[in-house]
């Protein structure tokens, strides 16, 4: 009896593996609409414009980030690309917005808004940054230096 429950086991398994391994490439692909594509050195579609207010101390304004090749008129271009790049993952976006109903602290971050419009990594941005919460002072210090570092 054990034999044959071996040998059922192993059949199966083999039949599995033979009927996944015929199957194209291109049937899994299909499986991940969301997912944004990685980041490589070829992509020029990177361009951010962000608008920051409320800021203060001459943090406030508009400007252009482009990214792969690294320019425009942002401060930090070049730190902000890189923080874009380390944060930008298979199924991950930097600009994914705060949790709802999550667990956050009740404190004020200040009156400083930022808004991000463009392209990133082949996918359309439109991301608004307040710090009216715990939660949202995290979302915009993990953006840092994209969007001005306000501290603490």
């Amino acid at each position: 009896m054990l034999r044959r429950i071996a040998l059922t086991v192993a059949t199966s398994a083999a039949a599995s593996f033979a009927a996944l391994s015929g199957a194209p490439a291109v049937a899994y692909a299909d499986s991940f609409p969301l997912v944004p594509p990685p980041v490589s050195g070829a992509d020029r579609s990177d361009h951010l414009t962000v608008t920051v207010s409320g800021a203060g101390e001459g943090r406030d304004g508009t400007f252009e980030l482009d990214c792969h090749p690294v320019g425009g008129s942002h401060p930090r271009a070049q730190a902000a690309c890189d923080q874009l790049d380390r944060n930008t993952s298979w199924g991950k976006s930097p600009f994914a917005p705060a949790q709802e109903r999550g667990m956050c602290t009740m404190q004020y971050g200040g009156p400083a808004t930022a808004h991000v419009t463009g392209t990133w990594a082949d996918r359309p941005v439109d991301a608004t940054y307040q710090r009216g919460d715990g939660c949202e002072i995290a979302r915009w210090d993990a953006l840092v230096p994209v969007l001005p570092d306000l501290g603490a």
